[in-house]
């Protein structure tokens, strides 16, 4: 009997329903897991096998259902620009949050984890309900962003792995629900690995060693798997060191053999034909085929299923290893209940039945609604508050003007779902200030009409930006300076800051909200306006949040994810995947227009009585780091703890800093709370290319705690044993 290993499969067998009688043995609960998909490909014929290889794993002669996939990165899919519903099905409205780009600045794992259960459960009652969607659902990317002017930088929570790392895990967690057996749904994580660039995608190399490999890009992969407990992710369209990431030996030798990874490898859509037709890499599409099945790849987004029979045909491949691929997905059919009894599941009956006091569909829930304009609260960045610009004072203020083209619009993105409403700017103004205050609105293509909007008014609020999906069709941006899947950026100005200097010029009561998917060189706007905000594209509580954080109704506390860099000229080459050659706050030694872990606060925060457990870390041991953080302003507020480590003594190169543990904690004025993070030696490990494995150096090691990378408020030093 196969032995049962929780770590490499986490899903126990179960007690049978009393006096069930099963057709066959994959039927029984009771049984151990690889008993069950052992015995239901024996009974599955090899055309039913090269069909489970496809995005539904179903076989319906047997009783086994769909198990469909749909997009998630913040929200369900079912829907939205991209027309995610497929398949002749319909639309289903669903909660949508702010694109990835905004959850990273949140810096709040727990809130992201309750943000992902929302998805979960929409995404099943969809699935029970209404037939649409998919129980396998694309998200969270972990993919890092490295270069600002990546096209998906949207998708990405930000530069950092541990902090990528850490969100992503939160989402895998939300996503799966906390039930021992079964899954609410299952997270299939993007885009394995190193890719961040648009330009030649298809056939491009992301050229780097082994230390970056373990120490960066794989990173939040890794987390995902072995912490989140993800049991399904997408292989990138890209090359490493050569060789696609579709049929790279890495799949089995790190992530399977290192990382216990056991379920669903999926290729990106048109990956397979790559392999030949842009790499080079395989003559034929058969050969292609069965490269990517002897890597680990049980799931092709492609016309695969020609070249995977010729392939079987040629004796490429044969039965025996298309079957050992195809217990990876069944191990996640598993966990999804779809070989169970409906009884047994704890989210079977989700949308079929309702005990929920707020009847309707859960996208209309009162708590679903709070939740999102909790995130989008959070996920708002203060990048200047001079002279206390902000907040406004609604009962001083007798008109507002509302200019620029993202002042009146909800803008979703590829990769966003159809919301059941969206508050633009315009509207959450207009419902904080009620009548007594006139709001008019200008879109600013007229710069003349709008700076004399912004002169008769009391206060003007400038929204520029740019559009997600660049308001164009695949791969077509008109700006140089615009950016979104297939379609990366060759300039980092912000065209409509013409807009804020129009306005500004005609009423210095002038408040910037950057309406972003990426970072910008707002060189100008930093230097001249008052007042800026950033915030992310696609919640459909933008208004009302940015409305929030106006009036001073939530305190901003939003941290940047991302560096922004203060001219073009700043960064590398976009396709040097060498981080070291000055990318990231790591080793970016100029100084940037805002640094990573960067955003303001209505109120102010002291740091003091830095303590440690330790001063001395062995190799296998771990310590923690004690501040006390007290709210010294005017407003209850929110304060990002942020955890920094600067090797002194290392014998390889290093990082000029790396985070290492964050909290995002709430103090009300006066009053002072102590931030403890743990700190583990493993974390301090560097790759050593001679023994293959991390390893723990004798070193000496600031410890740095700080609000952003570039504003430390405590130090102290450690010995690592």
């Amino acid at each position: 009997m196969p032995v049962y290993n929780p770590h490499l499969a986490p899903h126990p067998p179960a007690p049978a329903p009393s006096g069930a009688k099963y057709q066959y043995p994959f039927q029984n609960p009771a049984l151990s897991p690889d008993q069950r998909i052992d015995d239901l490909l024996s009974r599955m014929t090899l055309q039913e096998k090269i069909q489970a290889l496809g995005d539904d794993p179903g076989v319906p002669r047997l009783g086994i259902p769909g198990a469909l996939t749909e997009e998630g990165l913040h929200g369900a899919a079912i829907g939205g620009p991209a027309h995610w519903e497929g398949r002749g099905r319909a639309v289903v409205p669903t909660t949508q949050f702010p694109q990835n780009h905004g959850l990273g600045q949140t810096w709040d794992p727990a809130l992201l984890q309750k943000a992902a259960n929302v998805e979960a459960y929409e995404t099943r009652w969809a699935v029970n309900k209404y037939h649409d969607g998919g129980l396998i659902v694309r998200a969270p990317n972990a993919n890092l962003s490295r270069d600002p002017r990546w096209g998906r930088t949207e998708e990405s929570y930000g530069e950092d792995p541990y902090l990528v790392g850490t969100l992503a895990v939160a989402w895998i967690k939300g996503l799966q629900g906390n039930n021992p057996r079964y899954w609410e749904t299952a997270a299939l994580m993007k885009h394995f690995d190193a890719y961040s660039n648009e330009a030649n995608r298809d056939g491009s190399s992301s050229n780097f060693g082994k230390r970056l490999f373990y120490e960066y890009y794989s990173v939040p992969f890794r987390m995902g798997i072995e912490q989140g407990h993800s049991d399904a992710f997408m292989t990138s369209y890209n090359a490493w060191n050569g060789i696609p990431m579709t049929a790279n030996p890495v799949l089995k030798s790190v992530v399977m053999k290192k990382w216990g990874f056991n379920g669903i490898i999926c290729t990106d859509a048109g990956a397979l034909s790559n392999m030949v037709t842009h790499f080079h890499y395989y003559k034929t599409m058969p050969e292609a085929a069965a490269g990517a099945v002897h890597a680990g790849i049980n799931q092709f987004l492609d016309r695969y299923q020609q070249p995977v029979e010729e392939a079987l045909q040629q004796k490429l491949l044969t039965e025996q290893q298309i079957d050992q691929d195809l217990k990876g997905v069944y191990r996640v059919v598993l966990r999804l209940g779809l070989m169970d009894p409906s009884s047994m599941s704890p989210y079977s009956m989700i949308g079929l039945t309702n005990d929920n006091p707020a009847k309707g569909d859960p996208w209309d829930w009162p708590s679903h609604i709070a939740l999102d304009r909790k995130v989008t609260d959070e996920s708002i960045v203060l990048l200047k508050n001079q002279n206390h610009a902000l907040p406004l004072d609604a009962k001083k203020l007798h008109s507002i003007a509302v200019i620029g083209p993202w002042a009146n619009i909800v803008a979703l993105d590829w990769y966003s779902g159809t919301p059941p409403f969206g508050v633009t700017p315009v509207e959450g103004i207009r419902q904080r200030v009620g009548p007594d205050v006139k709001v008019t609105f200008n879109d600013g293509s007229n710069l003349q009409a709008a700076a004399a909007l912004a002169k008769q008014s009391d206060e003007a609020i400038v929204i520029i930006g740019n559009h997600p999906t660049c308001d164009a069709g695949w791969g077509k941006c008109a700006l140089p300076s615009e950016g979104k899947e297939a379609f990366d950026r060759t300039a980092l100005n912000l065209p409509d800051e013409s807009i804020a200097k129009a306005v500004y010029a005609a009423n210095p009561h002038t408040v910037v909200v950057l309406q972003t998917s990426f970072p910008y060189t707002t060189d100008w706007t930093q230097a001249h306006i008052p007042a800026i905000l950033e915030m992310a594209h696609n919640s459909e509580e933008q208004g009302t949040a940015l409305a929030d954080v106006l009036f001073g109704d939530y305190d901003p506390a939003g941290r940047l994810a991302q560096t922004w860099v203060a001219s073009i000229g700043q960064l590398p080459p976009m396709m040097d995947y060498n981080i070291r050659d000055g990318r990231t706050y790591m080793y970016l030694k100029s100084k940037p227009l805002y640094p990573f872990g960067f955003g303001l606060s209505y109120t102010t925060f002291k740091y003091s009585n830095l303590r440690l457990s330790s001063h001395t870390l062995p190799a296998g041991g771990q310590l923690t780091v004690s501040v006390d953080v007290t709210n010294t302003g005017k407003y209850n507020g929110d304060e990002v703890v942020q955890m920094y480590v600067k090797h002194l003594d290392s014998k390889v190169s290093r990082p000029l800093e790396a985070l290492k543990g964050f909290d995002r904690v709430s103090i009300p004025v006066g009053q002072t709370r102590t931030v403890t993070l743990p700190l583990k030696a493993s974390a301090l490990a560097y790759w050593d290319k001679n023994t293959h494995a991390f390893r723990v150096e004798p070193d000496h090691v600031q410890i740095r705690i700080g609000a952003s990378s570039a504003d430390i408020r405590q130090k102290a030093e450690i010995t690592v044993e």
